[in-house]
């Protein structure tokens, strides 16, 4: 495999605290072995690849999953667990430079269908991942912040059809929001949820379909003679389709044509023990919201239903034991200046997964070029429970060579470029993030 980053990104290490695990116990999942036969080899079982594999299930194909730890155990089982709007890191000017103003527009559309399109897999399939939460905050930590969100109010309506509520600085104690923050603004669409509660809810879900999924079992290479051939330790498989969804945990060559066209970045996430009355008082935060500040690189964080709180943050591009744990006093640091009457409060959870950035800040739902047969969903910029779920029943209706019953946007449609530098890519995102790690954003 060529992968970006060093080999501790892709081991235990920095999953080993990570809370989600300690939530569910999966059932046990055969690893492949011998000679194998499938309509569509799935590699990747995360939300793209357990969507894709679901929706194929149910339209009657003969679906496999191959995973190279267990479900979840990548991004999809780390993250802060946001179902929201998002999916793209391009601003509305990008967007619109890029693909003109209906197809931004479209985009938005799309935002709202992923997140609709994601509450109704999870009511269909009975899946319960600890949802929470009415909507998504958004928090000034400006007063010029605050002042713009009049505006950004007026963009939401007009884009997403939602009307936001306001809620100015001097209003936010009584709304359970004390902190450095001069206002707040909630839109409302999305939950909170558990989310490796959710992608195993996914496998389950896809297993009762006749999806047969296979852990501890990597792919290591990719052949295509018509029908495609790929190899793993202990098996071969042999498959009509070929979906990747392997995301930030890619490899260049498992298709060559992935080489540079996504940069694998870190996020890190702590969170605390149970909380009691009297500390959530004393700092005067109680709301339930998922909530994120209106920073460059962001801090996302939310109370959970057990009073342990979450608090997440992007940066880090290096990888090893010594930079997971300096990583681990910065989050602590941006932690305690915005909640100081937690600064006592011990993180025993903390951990780090890793997302994917494509070149024009888009995601990607589609075929892989040069490669009949095979599909891809890639590089959904920290948002992927929404638009990952969604883009796999794109992958499937794309797979069974139909039209997407679902709103397939301009936007994800197109391929992404490469990243200059190679498999030093990664190298030009060093400066921002540094500076942006030091100054809070």
């Amino acid at each position: 495999m060529t992968r970006v980053f060093p080999a501790h990104a892709y081991g235990e290490g920095p999953r080993e605290r990570c809370y989600w695990p300690t939530t569910a116990t999966p059932p046990d999942y055969p690893a492949a072995e011998g000679d194998i036969t499938c309509d569509v080899a799935v590699i990747g079982a995360g939300f793209t690849g357990l969507s894709t594999a679901l929706h194929l299930a149910e339209a009657g194909q003969d679906v496999r999953v191959f995973e190279a730890q267990i479900p979840g155990w990548g991004a999809s089982g780390r993250n802060g667990g946001f179902c929201c709007l998002g999916g793209s890191a391009a601003s509305d000017a990008m967007l619109r430079k890029m693909h003109g103003e209906s197809a931004r527009r479209e985009w938005c559309r799309t935002e709202v269908e992923s997140v609709n399109f994601t509450r109704a897999l999870i009511d269909s399939h009975g899946i319960a991942p600890d949802i929470h939460s009415d909507g998504e905050t958004v928090l000034a930590h400006t007063p010029k912040a605050a002042a713009s969100f009049a505006d950004r109010a007026i963009r939401i309506k007009s884009d997403y059809g939602l009307t936001p509520t306001f809620i100015p600085g001097s209003e936010l104690s009584q709304m359970g929001m004390k902190g450095p923050f001069y206002a707040a603004l909630t839109t409302p669409l999305g939950v909170a949820l558990n989310p490796f509660k959710y992608a195993n809810g996914l496998a389950q879900a896809a297993s009762r379909a006749g999806v047969r999924i296979h852990a501890n079992t990597p792919v290591t290479a990719i052949q295509q003679t018509g029908l495609f051939t790929l190899t793993t330790p202990n098996a071969r498989i042999t498959a009509r389709r070929l979906i990747v969804a392997t995301n930030g945990y890619s490899s260049d060559d498992l298709p060559g044509w992935m080489r540079a066209r996504y940069i694998p970045t870190q996020s890190n996430v702590i969170v605390t023990r149970p909380l009691t009355d009297d500390e959530l008082a004393a700092q005067g935060w109680t709301t339930r919201q998922m909530c994120y500040d209106d920073r460059f690189f962001l801090h996302y964080f939310r109370l959970m239903p057990d009073n342990r709180m979450l608090f997440g943050m992007r940066g880090g591009l290096f990888s090893s034991p010594g930079f997971d744990a300096r990583m681990h006093r910065t989050i602590r640091r941006h932690f305690e200046a915005m909640f100081p009457a937690w600064a006592h409060v011990e993180t025993p959870h903390s951990w780090n997964g890793l997302l994917s950035l494509a070149p024009d800040l888009t995601p990607y739902a589609g075929p892989i070029p040069d490669m009949p047969g095979a599909f891809t969903g890639l590089s959904y910029h920290g948002n992927g429970v929404a638009m990952a779920s969604y883009a796999g029943a794109i992958l499937a209706d794309l797979a069974l060579d139909r039209t997407p019953r679902a709103l397939y946007p301009e936007i994800m449609r197109k391929p992404p470029r490469r990243w200059p530098l190679g498999r030093f890519r990664r190298a030009m995102l060093w400066p921002p993030y540094a500076l942006a790690t030091l100054t809070g954003g």
